[in-house]
């Protein structure tokens, strides 16, 4: 009798049956940080929060915008960083007598999941690790880090794994934004190689304009994936503005695509760099331009001739400039 009167009492917070729900918070400590440091959580190169670290302890409150979610925990400089999966859940970050980037961390089964694969992968060889990961997705198809694995890997797998992969992954998974990004890649992959014909789209410009690759006719197009985030992409705008200055009254021009998610960075260094040719993104973390020609890392690109063929791949510093030098000087 007892137990009906306080399940009923307690109806009015939750059901007898329904667990209250829980809120996001992470308590830290760490050894060596001097207080006041600032501690950000970033995701998606947004700062979503920060805290202070007092006597080597921090605390967040943050009020997550979904469950679970990547963030990066970092100092200002990056000297101290560590990825971490963030859920509705009191979360624990134990670097007391680890370094900051080995510490242990509590309270989210998708870190757990996580840190249980990636030391399985430390212990076998590189090249075997896609072996592991694409079984990890196979074994645990209600498993919200699989749907992430799909997604982070979709253009290293190819197409028909891919799909093969989603096919076997849970309803709820299918409908969350890691699936939906893993249907995009399926719907909009073409992968094309050397020899095949450009792919065409459309995305906008720093202005807001649209721009359609198919709109530079009657030229040699290099078409180049890069982000102002890219350290190598950054080392080589010097020798695209130097071949760009060289051969664009021949009838060269760069049409390029950025990965950054931020607008105000993509545009700083677009400015800083002085970079004059043609610039367009979705500011998405999987843009459609990289969906569709199956990019995984960057710099990259592609060139194409007048007639729309894809005539080279990853050309930079002198074999681009030889390339170039060959097409638009001495075949004229």
């Amino acid at each position: 009798m007892k137990k009906i009167i306080l399940c009923c009492i307690a109806i009015t917070l939750f059901s007898c049956s329904e667990k209250p729900k829980t809120e996001f918070s992470l308590t830290g400590t760490t050894n060596e940080i001097k207080n006041g440091t600032k501690l950000y959580f970033e995701f998606e190169e947004s700062l979503i929060d920060s805290a202070e670290v007092v006597d080597n302890t921090f605390n967040f409150q943050t009020k997550l915008i979904k469950s679970p979610m990547q963030v990066v925990l970092r100092t200002k400089d990056y000297s101290q960083y560590r990825f971490i999966w963030l859920e509705n859940n009191p979360m624990e970050f134990d670097a007391a007598e680890t370094s900051f980037k080995k510490a242990k961390i509590a309270g989210s089964n998708t870190q757990k999941i996580s840190h249980r694969l990636k030391q399985k992968l430390d212990s076998v060889p590189r090249s075997e690790r896609s072996k592991y990961r694409i079984e990890f997705v196979r074994s645990n198809p209600k498993s919200n880090y699989s749907a992430y694995l799909i997604s982070f890997y979709s253009t290293t797998w190819g197409k028909n794994t891919t799909k093969e992969l989603y096919d076997l992954l849970s309803d709820e998974n299918k409908k969350s934004e890691y699936g939906k990004d893993i249907l995009k890649y399926i719907k909009f992959n073409k992968n094309p190689k050397v020899g095949d014909k450009y792919v065409d789209f459309e995305m906008k410009d720093t202005n807001g304009k649209t721009r359609k690759l198919s709109d530079v006719k009657d030229k040699l197009v290099l078409l180049e994936f890069w982000s102002s985030s890219c350290g190598p992409c950054l080392a080589e705008n010097p020798n695209l503005i130097k071949v760009y200055e060289k051969y664009k009254s021949k009838g060269f021009e760069i049409f390029a695509v950025s990965k950054d998610l931020k607008k105000d960075y993509w545009v700083q260094a677009i400015k800083e760099g002085k970079l004059p040719w043609i610039q367009v993104s979705d500011l998405k973390r999987n843009d459609l331009a990289s969906t569709i020609y199956g990019i995984n890392g960057i710099p990259d690109n592609f060139l194409i001739n007048e007639d729309g063929i894809i005539i080279g791949r990853r050309l930079k510093g002198k074999k681009l400039e030889e390339k170039l030098e060959k097409l638009l000087v001495q075949n004229q």
